[in-house]
């Protein structure tokens, strides 16, 4: 609520998501304008065939209480928060036979360190993502699987799948590392159902990505990020079987990615490597290190949200083993306590004491008043930075370097807006706008706010059609080359 009230969240992507559960709670598949006009997508695309999201539609029936992008925000706060309960759990199955006190210690130090997580608040500081239902489905199926519940824990790994489609990767794994904990315990049932999880899991992963995502419309290799491994996933796969060093080398390029892992396990003392519940992390991170999109390096994105499920039952079974073992159990504890409070600190909890953080930068205040001059209904191009405000209320998509003819253009031209390159060219196009059937109906501190006034031929107009090519996001110099970078 504190980015909302900022307007730190945007178009990209909270405006997109809005847009596309509105879209489940009025029973259509979920469309947004403002993802597909800006890259090019034919109309009626569906985000669906953008990424395997079916789970977002658990949140539709909110909208029938309040239509607002803000209750995503809240939702999300809501599954994140059902973990802590789920974490408590899985820190007494994990110090199960334990002191009664040594149980509880365990319990509140987990759901500590699992609800002021500094990678559930990045994702809480950047707006809601499809990661809200991927935390809690990743810490009830691990839960059940401790739990020996081996039935629940299968519906929550094929519940897993549904928020992502990479997340039955993540599901293949808890099923081999089941498969073998079950194998040693001479649990028969669990041995079955691991296997069949570390079958099924990588399956639905490559159905959803080979199948349903271009039988939905997405275009193939849109999101290809391996070009140092291969043109194409067949190339790459030849390319590492001939050079698998490959695979070394590019993990360590840039060096960004080097600091990303250490960040990432560093946080909680190294602990997740202490258990084969880290497993199910790797290819989460293999995707991020050997990715060529600086959007996967740093460390202040909804990413590592996914990751911190995992890392904090890795890092719980592996306190247990060393209070079995009585090493040092309280010095890695309290490490791991320590540094995960200082990057939270650093990363989220204190911006909730700044004044600052809680309101509107100069530049982004006369947004939010202009917003308002729109009426409902209408159709708008809009600065990245207000959509949010408008998608509710208007048909909105965000001003980019090509004009769309909506009635009313909201802009700022004195300071640099996603996804212009410069000042320069948003000038550049209020002035065009000016020139070819627009009026200026209102101005404040580099804020401008254009009607449509006559229907004059536009230079360079275009609105996607059914033929109309995809486009990927050109990615500024500056993003990935700070881990902390916002």
């Amino acid at each position: 609520m504190q980015s909302w009230t900022a307007l730190r969240l945007t178009g990209f992507d909270l405006g997109i998501f809005d847009q596309a559960v509105r879209a489940y709670a009025h029973f259509e598949l979920p469309r947004s304008p403002i993802k597909n006009v800006h890259h090019e997508f034919p109309p009626g695309f569906s985000l669906l065939g953008d990424h395997f999201t079916p789970a977002l539609a658990l949140l539709a029936p909110l909208y029938w209480v309040w239509d607002d992008p803000r209750v995503l925000l809240f939702a999300q706060a809501a599954l994140f928060a059902v973990g802590v309960r789920v974490v408590r759990r899985i820190a007494r199955h994990c110090f199960a036979g334990a002191e009664p006190r040594v149980v509880r210690r365990a319990a509140d130090l987990g759901g500590l360190v699992y609800a002021v997580g500094w990678p559930l608040l990045n994702s809480s500081y950047n707006g809601s993502h499809e990661v809200a239902f991927a935390v809690p489905f990743t810490l009830l199926m691990l839960e059940r699987g401790l739990a020996r519940r081996y039935a629940a824990a299968a519906c929550w790994a094929l519940l897993l799948c549904t928020a992502k489609e990479d997340m039955g990767l993540v599901a293949g794994a808890f099923g081999l590392v089941l498969a073998v904990r079950a194998h040693r315990a001479g649990d028969r049932a669990g041995r079955a159902t691991g296997a069949a999880l570390a079958l099924a899991g990588p399956l639905v992963s490559a159905a959803a990505i080979t199948w349903f995502l271009p039988a939905m419309g997405g275009p193939e290799g849109y999101y290809w990020s391996y070009g140092s491994l291969g043109a194409d996933p067949g190339a790459a796969l030849t390319h590492v079987l001939t050079a698998p060093w490959v695979l070394l080398q590019v993990s360590v390029t840039p060096f960004v990615k080097v600091a990303m892992l250490a960040w990432i396990l560093g946080t909680l003392a190294l602990l997740p490597l202490g258990s084969p519940t880290f497993l199910l992390a790797v290819p989460l991170l293999a995707e991020r290190v050997l990715s060529d999109n600086p959007n996967h390096w740093p460390v202040i994105n909804h990413y590592d949200a996914f990751l911190w499920p995992i890392l904090v039952t890795a890092s719980l079974e592996t306190l247990a083993r060393l209070h079995k073992k009585r090493v040092g159990v309280r010095s890695w504890a309290l490490a791991a306590l320590a540094l995960s409070s200082a990057a939270a600190v650093t990363l989220g909890l204190g911006l909730l004491v700044r004044p600052d953080h809680w309101s509107p930068s100069p530049d982004k205040r006369p947004l939010a008043t202009a917003a308002e001059l729109i009426p409902d209904g209408a159709t708008v191009e809009a600065d990245n930075t207000i959509a949010p405000r408008l998608t509710a209320r208007t048909h909105v998509v965000i001003a980019d370097a090509t004009p769309r003819g909506a009635d009313w253009v909201l802009l700022r031209v004195e300071n640099r807006t996603f996804p212009f390159a410069s000042t320069d060219d948003q000038s550049a196009r209020a002035a065009l706008l000016l020139a070819h059937g627009y009026t200026e109906v209102w101005r404040r501190d580099g804020t401008v706010l254009l009607h449509r006034t006559t229907r004059t031929a536009i230079p360079g107009l275009r609105v996607p059609g059914p033929d109309s090519t995809p486009i990927r996001e050109a990615v500024p110099d500056d993003v990935g080359a700070n881990l902390l970078l916002r």
